[in-house]
């Protein structure tokens, strides 16, 4: 593989991870906007972001092997595409029902997505290179954060919500030009092979349904029918991939590559334990603490920035050493960061909150790429799309189930009527609630992601 298409395979792959996070970081910091636009409680306006995550997660794993079979980059640009579609479709939203089906188009995208930038750069990079690929593409990721809360903050204030998506859509469009035009290659291993249809239905019902229940536990009486539809959607899927030749994911691996199995593991309790932390804090930041969404958006860009500014070196990291030990201590640091934020009440010094937000986005770099570069580790080359849409899926899933929790605990503590600032105590104690959970989460993780083991290079 020559030089200069790896360098386009790092330039593609990091500028689509700069994108997701942005638009997460630069939504949270407009959803009080698009609150009050649509006059909507906060429980209705979680589904801004949830309706994105579930419908993601319900296509990642089925997109992932298609990838493996028709090319990687052929199915980038579609993802790409779709993902430019979806973002267009948010920009005329007059009412709160046709942003969350914009939302959900633009989690579509991401689904053929999540397969393949990784998997792209695990493709082009040798072994002993792969970690700090993965760790500037990292570094992306949290650009994209860092930049979401600012940039989303002032086209906000200056040009309302709407205007974070243009910027979005423009963007995606340059993702698109420069794969379509510097990306040579289309990296399908698995070429040949069937697609398992009755798999990829069955996989998106299960994703759909348990993340669906999960998400309105609180919301609709029917939710917990839906989640048990998922348990069994997931006990048939499960049956029909071990019985099928060729499978949209290897079911094996869940107990024959300890690797694979609790990377993904680790992955999960992560971000079911994080995820939410931005949403929460940009909420306490506006209502209990009076900033605007200027100012909630420069203070959020503390974890961000110093996530951004260690993940090529944890990368490196965990190309010399064993990776569990370098996420291991990234998963620790995060749970201590989060224990602090459970304690941070309406008068807490802000300095002192940044500080504690800096923790949290040390602790996740040292986590997320080392992390990525065992799983992907961990499996022969025409895995690599399937292995890498599967760590997507139990990111969304975690996610989900991030958001739901926050849902449940806000929904608690202040009811159904719309989000003011009369509200910022009962906001507080649901925050402290909410971290307190999480931060012990994040402590439960430490012992899975250190029993992982050492991947076989």
């Amino acid at each position: 593989m020559s030089e200069a298409n790896r360098r386009a395979a790092l330039l593609v792959a990091t500028l689509a991870s700069f994108i997701f996070p942005f638009m997460g970081g630069a939504a949270n910091v407009a959803v009080p906007s698009m609150g009050v636009e649509f006059r909507a409680s906060a429980g209705a306006l979680n589904w801004i972001v949830t309706a994105f995550i579930v419908v993601s997660a319900m296509g990642a794993l089925p997109f992932g092997r298609l990838a493996d079979l028709v090319g990687r980059r052929r199915t980038f640009l579609a993802g790409t595409a779709v993902l430019a579609t979806g973002t267009l479709l948010c920009i005329p939203a007059f009412s709160l029902p046709m942003l969350i089906a914009a939302r959900a188009v633009q989690g579509l995208g991401a689904a053929i997505l999540a397969g393949t930038a990784p998997a792209i750069l695990v493709s082009v990079f040798p072994p002993q290179e792969r970690g700090r690929a993965l760790g500037i593409q990292t570094a992306a990721v949290y650009a994209g954060l860092a930049a979401g809360p600012v940039l989303g903050g002032l086209l906000t204030h200056w040009f309302g919500w709407r205007s974070v998506f243009l910027f979005s859509l423009v963007a995606t469009e340059l993702t698109w030009l420069t794969a379509r035009t510097r990306l040579v290659g289309e990296w399908a291993e698995a070429r040949g092979e069937r697609f398992d249809g009755v798999g990829a239905v069955l996989c998106a019902a299960a994703v759909g349904l348990l993340a669906g229940g999960v998400a309105l536990l609180r919301s609709w009486p029917g939710a917990p029918w839906l989640a048990a539809g998922g348990v069994a959607a997931l006990a048939l899927f499960l049956v029909h991939e071990s019985r099928t030749r060729h499978p949209i994911f290897e079911v094996r691996l869940l107990w024959r590559n300890r690797m694979f199995a609790l990377s993904n593991l680790a992955a999960l309790i992560s971000y079911a334990a994080t995820f939410a932390a931005t949403y929460l804090l940009s909420l306490y930041l506006q209502v209990a603490r009076g900033l605007s969404a200027q100012e909630a958006g420069g203070l959020l860009l503390v974890a961000p920035v110093v996530q951004a500014a260690l993940s090529p070196l944890a990368g490196r990291l965990s190309d010399r050493a064993a990776p569990r030990f370098v996420a291991s201590a990234g998963m620790a640091a995060c749970a201590l960061a989060l224990g602090g934020l459970a304690l941070v009440g309406r008068t807490t010094p802000l300095p002192l909150v940044a500080g504690v937000m800096m923790v949290l986005g040390a602790g996740f770099a040292f986590f997320s790429s080392p992390n990525t570069n065992a799983v992907m580790s961990s499996v022969e080359r025409r895995m690599y799309g399937v292995a890498a849409a599967a760590l997507g899926t139990v990111r969304q899933i975690g996610m989900t189930l991030s958001m739901a929790l926050v849902t449940v605990v806000l929904t608690l503590h202040l009811g159904t009527v719309p989000l003011t600032p009369a509200l910022a105590d009962p906001l507080v104690a649901a925050m402290h609630v909410a971290f307190a959970i999480f931060a012990l989460l994040c402590l439960a993780g430490v012992p899975a992601s250190l029993a992982r083991g050492r991947p076989d290079r």
